[in-house]
């Protein structure tokens, strides 16, 4: 306490030598001691209100400790008053056993009061529903059911409790109830046949459907309480858990696989297409029954059973294992992998439309291993190599047998002696190029009788598509066996040639359509048109027809064709206006014209999204902007409008626009020789970079013979 004196002491001096190190400081003591004794003030009081609050503390503790000292006096006297209690009443719970066992019958005898009636009439109740099952009233069956299970189980757990060793008592309830396990696996018969036709039942008597699912969840939810009560006391019912969930997808499997394995009709030695129409029986009926299920059957169903998609597809997956475990041929090869890889997933199958919202192909497993494929692809190439070597070998045994003839060989048109070997070998190398010409052909023959053949174009479309699978096919084998992966000479030259069948055969199937379209076409810009025609709404209806059937072309060749069918449809349109086949007489025409045009440019954009979903707008923007041409009041502007539509189709000709200025039908010569001169002297470079419209668009123009006919035309309406 001294040092902390002297400390202060020592601190306080120096504090006053700091403060008073000046003699003009000395005037200030005053000051300087009244600001030390407010200072020494606030400290004071501020260590006597912490003092205070310390004090206050340690009082209010020694008051709770107080108060807790009581509260444990009155505890350990309460525990000694409860511990003679207790020593007091051992004797009394070993007295109470008798009334223990007496609690214990007594719930055992008011569950069999309560289950007596039930007891007496269980024969009644058995008949009743052994009646009811036979008459397929599978729910008030199962509520009888219930009811007999019920009273059976209750009896025999009571005895349980009593006493579980007790076998004697236990096998006479059971062999009172023994009919009641017969019931129950008669009715599981019922349902099980009912699951079996679901596809029949579900169409004809749907609610008969819901009934058994109801039944199945209510014997899942019985399955569970027993468990449970099983985990707590040990004992559990006869016959449980019955598990008729898991019975059902199994029923449900069955049936499945037995629908696929029965798609079989004919055998190979019957039918060389055997496979193939197996595939396709098998495709229409997997196809058929997931619409069933996803229209008819999810509604019978709780959401949460949502395995009919996986059911249809290992089934599927196992048949065609079978399949590929055969001893194939090479065509049959073919046919399987192209099923398995290609037409599964297409919108034929699993991709249908009607399947996606419940069917993600992208999250099906493969129908088939991939050491399946290649095990199929290796034999495939083996026995094509095996085919083509003895296909050689009896070509050349052919050739040899005629070295022996008697007669000279066959002369060549230069008179050359050859054999028929080099054509023979040479028909296969040319193949491409003879389905080329086949194809041409069936053009040809369908030009002189569209009529026929009737399916001309479901099987140009297909001619299409083979030249795909052709390419496809040729890829994959190549990736497959092939030691380089540059592309030969004859890889580019065989895939060129395909390109080139597959690209004609979209421009006969264009033909085709254009040429119901062509009566309609010649419609358009006429007098006819002006005052009020159909023919681009009948235009747009022909080709949305058609293109129906077109959607089962394959990529890309689908997309071309949509841009195609779309660039010709405007072509077609402009090449009417360049024909002059109506010149608008005054200022209300003209609008109404262009007010048409603008209206059917639009239609032609809605409908080529709605078919490719791709950007209409340059290609309809040209029909547009010819009729802003048209449209335009001031002729005085003309020129400026007309500038506006070169420069946005920069392969636009002078003939183009004189045919334009002439459909106008108020331009002065004057007023197109200006226009026409100044476009020549500002011609706007073609780049040549997008698409061109008018480049193939010709303007007819006036013969001779033409121009005197129209002369005397004139002159004898003056005449008149």
């Amino acid at each position: 306490m001294e040092e902390t004196s002297r400390e202060a002491v020592a601190t306080a001096v120096q504090r006053v030598a700091g403060m008073l190190q000046r003699s003009d400081q000395l005037d200030k003591v005053e000051q300087y001691r009244r600001r030390e004794a407010r200072k020494k003030a606030s400290v004071e009081a501020r260590l006597k209100a912490a003092i205070q609050s310390q004090l206050d503390g340690v009082r209010t503790g020694l008051t709770q400790l107080h108060s807790a000292l009581l509260d444990v006096k009155d505890i350990q006297g309460s525990l000694a008053d409860v511990s003679k209690d207790w020593r007091q009443s051992i004797n009394t719970i070993e007295n109470l056993k008798d009334v223990k066992d007496a609690v214990v019958q007594h719930s055992q005898l008011a569950s069999a009061v309560e289950n007596l009636k039930n007891i007496f009439s269980v024969p009644e109740i058995v008949t009743e529903t052994r009646e009811l099952i036979e008459q397929a009233e599978l729910l008030q069956a199962h509520r009888k059911l219930m009811e007999l299970e019920c009273s059976r189980d209750d009896l025999m757990y009571e005895q349980y409790r009593m006493d579980s060793k007790n076998t004697s008592d236990m096998n006479l309830i059971s062999n009172y109830f023994e009919d009641v396990q017969g019931l129950s696996d008669e009715l599981a018969k019922q349902l099980w046949m009912v699951l079996q036709r679901s596809m029949v039942t579900v169409r004809r008597d749907p609610t008969m459907l819901v009934s058994v699912v109801r039944i199945i969840e209510r014997e899942e939810k019985i399955d569970r309480r027993m468990v449970d009560r099983k985990k707590q006391t040990g004992f559990i019912p006869p016959g449980r858990p019955k598990r008729w969930k898991d019975k059902m997808f199994e029923v449900l499997e069955g049936t499945v696989s037995t629908r696929i394995e029965g798609t079989q009709s004919v055998t190979r030695e019957a039918d060389k297409m055997w496979l193939v129409r197996l595939l396709e029986i098998t495709r229409k009926y997997v196809l058929d029954d997931l619409i069933v299920v996803k229209n008819l059957m999810v509604q019978c169903f709780p959401p949460h059973y949502n395995t009919f998609n996986s059911l249809y597809h290992n089934a599927v997956s196992i048949r065609v294992t079978e399949l590929a475990s055969e001893d194939l041929e090479a065509n049959e090869i073919v046919s399987l992998l192209t099923w398995v890889l290609n037409t599964y997933k297409s919108v034929e199958m699993m991709g249908h439309p009607e399947l996606r919202s419940e069917c993600d192909i992208n999250q099906l497993e493969p129908l088939l291993p991939q050491h399946v494929v290649d095990d199929l692809l290796s034999k495939y190439v083996k026995t094509f190599t095996s085919n083509i070597t003895g296909w050689l070998r009896k070509a050349l045994e052919t050739d040899k047998k005629d070295w022996q003839k008697e007669t000279e060989p066959e002369a060549d048109q230069d008179g050359y002696y050859q054999t028929t070997l080099p054509a023979i070998v040479f028909q296969m190398c040319v193949f491409v190029c003879r389905y080329r010409e086949e194809a041409m052909a069936y053009k040809e023959e369908h030009l002189r009788d569209r009529q026929l053949p009737q399916c001309y174009v479901q099987y140009m479309i297909a001619i299409i598509n083979n030249c795909q699978t052709f390419k496809e096919s040729i890829n994959s084998l190549k990736r497959k066996y092939s030691q380089s992966s540059e592309p030969t000479d004859s890889d580019a030259a065989i895939e060129r040639t395909l390109n080139e069948v597959a690209k004609e055969g979209c421009q006969f199937l264009l033909d085709e359509v254009f040429l119901d379209l062509e009566h309609h076409l010649n419609e358009l810009l006429t007098r006819k048109w002006l005052t009020g025609s159909h023919a681009v709404d009948t235009i747009c209806v022909t080709v949305e027809d058609y293109f129906n059937d077109f959607n089962k072309i394959k990529k890309p060749f689908n997309q071309e064709m949509t841009s195609e069918a779309l660039r010709r449809v405007v072509v077609e349109y402009i090449k009417a206006v360049m024909q002059k086949r109506i010149t608008f007489k005054n200022a209300d025409e003209r609008r109404e014209g262009a007010e048409r045009m603008i209206k059917e440019a639009d239609q032609f954009k809605f409908l080529f999204r709605k078919l490719a979903g791709e950007d209409t707008d340059r290609l309809c923007g040209a029909i547009a902007a010819i009729a802003e041409v048209f449209k335009l009041t001031d002729p005085t502007l003309l020129f400026l409008e007309v500038t506006t539509l070169v420069s946005k189709y920069p392969d636009i000709r002078e003939e183009h626009i004189q045919a334009l200025l002439a459909v106008r039908g108020d331009a002065s010569r004057e007023m197109r020789q200006m226009i026409i001169g100044t476009l020549s002297e500002n011609k706007v470079s073609y780049s040549g970079v997008t698409q061109p419209i008018f480049k193939d668009i010709t303007v007819p123009t006036i013969t001779m013979t033409t121009m005197t006919t129209m002369t005397s035309m004139a002159t004898a309406k003056l005449l008149k």
